[in-house]
């Protein structure tokens, strides 16, 4: 970041420096202390105590002038917005420690496959982006740091700048659903991994049925290009595995209903 605090001593039209927004040599917008604390919405004191708390990055400095970006912005806002749904400062300090190993440790392009040149037709996900206060929401502050942890290891969420990006937004709803009827998160999240297990032994299933017995008809001249073989075998998979498992769920809730119901029949024929 280029020399910001010389960059200004009015606007060009006679406007104070202490009132032009500065911005560093990148374009992106810095703050002295009591400037991102105005933007925040907070006092100066308590910008002091949360950096004392570690819960913001070190600014940087030139000599005696600490300058922010808008990360450390961004990150104040979140704090704000996290203390307003009920979680407390040690809560959050967990969170974004966690937050802050998850960044280190790899990048949302890197989980989620963004930057394979591989694009193939089976996934119809759409990714979601997400402040953290956003997370939290969508789960009734129930985004501890274990929860946190097991979804970036499960491969569900990823962080991308001051950004969560979960994988799916139909996984993303349907486990906010079942948390709001009851379950908690983070069972829904160990049910999630080994979800995803078993769903990679029936990928692989497939997968072995297309290159024994598909790929090898690509050495014929009248066969179709291996995305347009791709493109009508993919439907064909998702459409036997849906009806797989709704024939499991037919299969499984009949049976755990019948060994309910013959339950409650036997604790009250011992009642009476």
């Amino acid at each position: 970041m280029a020399s910001a605090n010389e960059q200004h001593t009015t606007d060009g039209t006679g406007t104070p420096a202490e009132h032009t927004p500065r911005t560093s040599a990148d374009g992106e917008r810095v703050f002295r202390a009591h400037e991102l604390a105005e933007a925040a919405g907070i006092t100066t004191r308590t910008l002091r105590f949360y950096r004392e708390r570690k819960l913001l990055p070190p600014p940087r400095r030139e000599g005696r002038i600490a300058w922010y970006d808008e990360h450390h912005l961004a990150r104040l806002r979140s704090i704000s917005a996290l203390l307003a749904r009920g979680h407390t400062l040690g809560g959050i300090a967990d969170l974004l420690h966690a937050f802050e190993k998850g960044r280190d440790v790899r990048s949302a392009a890197e989980v989620m496959g963004l930057d394979s040149a591989l694009i193939t037709p089976f996934s119809e996900e759409t990714p979601v982006r997400l402040t953290p206060e956003e997370l939290a929401d969508y789960f009734q502050g129930e985004v501890t740091v274990d929860n946190l942890a097991a979804s970036l290891d499960i491969g569900y969420v990823a962080i991308d700048g001051d950004e969560f990006v979960h994988t799916s937004r139909r996984l993303l709803e349907g486990s906010a659903e079942l948390v709001a009827k009851g379950v908690p998160l983070a069972a829904v999240l160990e049910a999630g991994r080994e979800l995803r297990t078993r769903a990679d032994e029936i990928a692989a299933l497939f997968v072995r049925l297309f290159r024994t017995h598909l790929l090898p008809l690509q050495d014929s001249t009248e066969a179709p290009d291996l995305n347009t073989l791709l493109e009508r075998v993919a439907p064909l998979a998702k459409q036997i595995v849906e009806a797989e498992l709704g024939l499991a769920m037919d299969r499984r809730v009949r049976a755990e209903l019948e060994e309910w119901l013959g339950g409650r029949e036997g604790s009250g024929t011992e009642t009476q």
